[in-house]
């Protein structure tokens, strides 16, 4: 009988590790501060950082008010913000008629943009796919399509790197405890229960992995709320380890994002790579980085919002990829769904620049070069990529590189001279070539450019 009954307790024991989705990962039972923060496959970073660029996409029913997604839903109504009442109506109206998931990953392809991400849920907490766990999803709007669905059947069929963004807070879910400036979308028979919270979470990443992965990477957002944990984040990580062992995370999956800066102590909180916001990150060969930026002013769609001029987008992208980040550039669709027309020309011009230098920016290396008021430089095998686009009395110089500069050649129009001594790197431009977006000139060394160690320029 004795046997027995252990025997019992010992089944229920493993139940219990196989079935409840908060159970650490640890095989001891520690608790989460104990636990070691999984990595990443090797060579999974790498083969990312080598895309260098990428399509955010910030889409939901708020593009009906024009105002920003997540943040507009508050308690009371301005010209930014959208009663929370008035603002979890909007899905009634959403019907995106127009919405080509095709189009849409034509449209990133074109510009030369190697993956997306878009929000399959953010801090408004509606969801763009068609999930078993909630009723505010697509589903429930005039629409009844899932976007989610034919997005990533369309990136599956035209080569283009999927992930979705999620936000880790949920100001409408009422479990999740802590809504901003607003009440929860419905409420409970009971207090709210951040558990339970986390399973419902984990359930919809394993719901979405499961219908539409496998997924390159896991983009969350909202852990800077004060019920979000270290510990909690940790076990997130190593629960999308262990759901998509090859996808990447970023850093704002535990506590450790500084700011906007985005920067992080890796190894001491979880995530593969820093996210620095509306901002190039800092040059920074060790912790890999991906600025994400808007093409206007505004996340979600705004009527009449500032578009970005095609110099400030190649520039940002350049200034990106010298510093060794990459770039995760947005757009904010309409509310008819399709990406605004003028977004979409920006875009198109964009990807003109890629198709003469995307060479120059795919699967390079930032520096050797540090970036600077006079440009940014990138490198891969013996050839280093100088980027000049601030040149006083049309000439610069370098601090001298320890390699010789067999030959150069410049990539974008007319010539330069490249002058080479003990000392410096003396580049020289004819009159007007310093106007362009970039000038590029190519350095062919004698000795592989990636092994050279990163230099300052005044």
């Amino acid at each position: 009988m004795l046997a027995k009954n252990l025997s019992l307790i010992l089944c229920v024991m493993l139940l219990l590790l196989v079935v409840d989705p908060l159970r650490s990962f640890a095989d001891d039972g520690a608790p989460a501060t104990q636990m070691e923060i999984l990595p990443p496959l090797p060579g999974q970073i790498e083969k990312w950082q080598a895309m260098r660029f990428g399509m955010f996409i910030h889409w939901g029913p708020v593009s009906i008010s024009g105002k920003e997604i997540g943040w507009s839903r508050a308690s009371e109504n301005t010209d930014k913000s959208t009663h929370w009442r008035e603002y979890d109506q909007f899905y009634k109206q959403f019907n995106p008629v127009q919405f080509d998931a095709d189009e849409w990953v034509r449209i990133a392809k074109d510009t030369g943009m190697k993956y997306m991400v878009l929000t399959s849920k953010h801090h408004d907490g509606f969801c763009l796919w068609d999930s078993a766990y909630t009723d505010h999803d697509i589903m429930s709007s005039p629409f009844k399509r899932d976007v989610m669905q034919e997005l990533t059947d369309a990136c599956k069929r035209q080569g283009i790197v999927f992930g979705p963004y999620h936000s880790i807070c949920d100001w409408y879910q009422p479990d999740y405890g802590v809504s901003h400036h607003a009440e929860p979308g419905y409420q409970l028979d009971r207090k709210p229960d951040i558990d339970k919270y986390r399973i419902y979470l984990k359930n919809q990443l394993k719901e979405m992995n499961t219908k539409y992965g496998p997924f390159a990477f896991f983009w969350f957002d909202g852990e800077w709320e004060k019920p979000w944990t270290h510990e909690y984040g940790v076990d997130l990580n190593n629960y999308c380890r262990k759901l998509q062992p090859d996808a990447l995370i970023n850093n704002r999956v535990d506590k450790g994002r500084e700011g906007m800066e985005g920067t992080f102590k890796s190894g001491e909180f979880a995530g593969d790579y820093a996210t620095p916001e509306q901002r190039v990150g800092a040059f920074n060969r060790d912790v890999p980085w991906e600025t994400c930026m808007t093409i206007c002013r505004q996340w979600a769609w705004k009527p009449n919002d500032k578009l970005k001029s095609l110099k400030e987008c190649i520039q940002t992208l350049v200034y990106t990829a010298g510093d060794d980040g990459n770039l995760l550039l947005n757009v904010g669709p309409m509310p008819d769904g399709r990406i605004e027309p003028r977004q979409v020309e920006r875009l198109k011009e964009i990807g003109e620049w890629m198709r003469k230098y995307g060479d120059t920016i795919y699967g390079a290396h930032g520096g050797p070069y540090k970036p600077g008021k006079w440009g940014a430089s990138t490198c891969k095998d013996n050839i280093i990529y100088l980027f000049i686009m601030n040149c006083p009395d049309n000439e610069l110089k370098f601090p001298a590189l320890k390699c010789t500069v067999k030959s150069h050649k410049v990539r974008t129009s007319g010539d330069a001279e490249v002058e080479q001594a003990p000392d410096s790197l003396k580049i020289t431009l004819p009159n007007g070539m310093s106007n362009e977006t970039a000038t590029i000139i190519a350095l062919e060394l004698g000795c592989p450019a990636t092994e050279i160690e990163p230099i300052e320029v005044e």
